[in-house]
Formats: structure tokens, C-alpha cells, sequence
């Protein structure tokens, strides 16, 4: 039986609209944490049992809530739950901070840099190019229905970072005016495909068409480890306009040839082979 004052957490997770995988499994650490707060023994091992199976579910899209479940050990012994969950709270904060210092050597002065969606790990190479001093811009989408990109939009204005939001339909003719593309990942598979926010593929594709070299930056903890692109269950959530349903699938699929390479904390990965 999982404690009200964790399940209010699992509530937050299911209801979270903007930010996606890294905010989520970083919730979910926490709400473990708590658990060794509140449980012990069998009642502790039985909420862990029970968390290993609804953290998934909350996005099945998603591989970080797949390994974060199976990085916390089934047990009753609340200080190992504790320090297993802070400590990928820990391994999750070096990684972001490690490819904002990997990813930013990519970026050379002048850079135009389209991204779409909203990611944490782009924002921190972002971040770490702009305190490098280097001079670029960014061309963002709005990222409908949910408008992430204007989310990241308010962060870049916080950072002083040149940007230009541009409406999801202009991801084609706006990666002509690209020299790099950048964006996150919610899943990446076992055979090197990137699952990221729909609307993702399609700039893969211009950049591909146009000579924009396309990179990914992602957590390691976003592998995947057993599913391939075409086993990934699309997360679809009910949307309508003007009394209209519209189909909504939050996320689509980039195999990995339209990749240039991913950005994790150990270096650029060339998919597949290095996934």
C-alpha cells in the first residue's frame, strides 16, 4: 500500500504536462525517498514492489521510469531504498552537468541551433555554451498543444541567450536556416532509435535534407535496454479544438540513420552500435 503523502507525488507525475523524462524520474527518486521515510520492513518492501510497477506505467513511453524502477533494490530496509534513490538523484545531476560540458564543444561561434521541444540536458548545454562565452542563437518551436518550447523559451530569456520561437509547422523551412539541430530524448531503444516529442522526426528529416548535422542529448538513464523503435508504446492523451478531437500522440520515433550522435556523460554515442 503505497503512503497518501507518495502517492500525492505519483498524482504530480501523472499530471505533469511541460517537463518530461528527467523531471520525472527525479520525482520518482524522491518519492522513493520519502518512502523510506514513512515505511520499513515488509510494508517497505511491499510499497517498493508496488512502486517497480506503477512508475512505469505512469509513462510507458519513457525508459527513465523503467530503469528507475529497477535501479532501486526490492527490499524492506529503508536506508538502503534511501541511499540508492539519492544516489540516482546524484548520478542524474552529474550527468546533466557533464553533457552540458560535452555538448557545448559542438557549438562554434555563431551557431544558429534548432531545437524543439523541451529538454533539461539541452538547456544545460545551452547554459554551458553561453557561460563559455560563445555567441549563437536558437530557433525554437512552441511545441503545441503543450507549449514546452515556450517553457524553454522563458528559461533562455533568464540566460540572455538570443532565440526565435517559430510555430511547429515551420520546422522545415526554419532548418534551412539552421547550422546545428539539438534536442532531448525520453526514450532511447536498444537499436539506437530516439523517442522524443512528436513532431521530432520530422525536423530529423529537414535537417537531413538541408545538411544539419542532428544531435540528441540524453541521460544515459534514458537507454533503454531491452525495447527496439518499433516495440516503444506511443503515449496518446485525449486533445480536442473548437469541438474537434484531434489525435495527440505525445511522442514519435527517429531511427537512428537521420543521428548524428547522442550526448551522454560519456561522450557522443554513434547509434546503434555504441548504444
Amino acid at each position: 500500500m503505497i503512503p497518501h503523502e507518495v502517492q500525492l507525488i505519483l498524482s504530480e507525475m501523472e499530471a505533469e504536462r511541460i517537463r518530461g523524462a528527467s523531471w520525472l524520474a527525479r520525482k520518482g527518486a524522491e518519492a522513493y525517498v520519502l518512502l523510506s521515510e514513512l515505511l520499513e520492513g515488509d510494508e517497505l518492501k511491499a510499497a517498493v514492489e508496488e512502486l517497480r510497477e506503477r512508475l512505469p506505467a505512469i509513462n510507458r513511453t519513457m525508459a527513465s521510469l523503467y530503469n528507475l524502477a529497477r535501479f532501486i533494490p526490492i527490499t524492506g530496509d529503508p536506508e538502503l531504498v534511501r541511499v540508492k534513490a539519492e544516489e540516482f538523484i546524484r548520478l542524474g545531476d552529474e550527468a546533466r552537468i557533464e553533457i552540458g560540458n560535452i555538448g557545448s564543444e559542438l557549438i562554434d561561434e555563431n551557431e544558429v541551433i534548432i531545437t524543439h521541444s523541451f529538454s533539461s540536458a539541452v538547456l544545460e548545454i545551452l547554459r554551458a555554451a553561453k557561460k563559455k562565452g560563445k555567441t549563437f542563437r536558437v530557433i525554437l518551436t512552441e511545441s503545441a498543444p503543450d507549449y514546452e518550447g515556450i517553457a524553454l523559451a522563458g528559461e533562455l530569456e533568464r540566460l540572455e541567450i538570443s532565440f526565435e520561437v517559430i510555430t511547429d509547422a515551420q520546422l522545415g523551412i526554419s532548418a534551412k536556416n539552421a547550422t546545428l539541430a539539438l534536442v532531448g530524448a525520453d526514450n532511447i531503444t536498444q537499436d539506437g532509435a530516439v523517442v522524443n516529442k512528436a513532431g521530432t522526426y520530422p525536423l530529423a528529416l529537414a535537417c537531413h535534407d538541408s545538411g544539419v548535422p542532428f544531435y540528441v542529448a540524453a541521460e544515459s538513464f534514458k537507454l533503454h535496454p531491452k525495447l527496439k523503435g518499433g516495440e516503444v508504446e506511443i503515449v496518446e492523451r485525449p486533445y480536442t479544438r473548437q469541438g474537434f478531437r484531434v489525435r495527440n500522440r505525445l511522442f514519435d520515433v527517429t531511427p537512428w540513420r537521420y543521428v548524428r550522435g547522442i550526448i551522454t556523460e560519456f561522450g557522443v554515442l554513434i547509434p546503434p552500435k555504441e548504444i
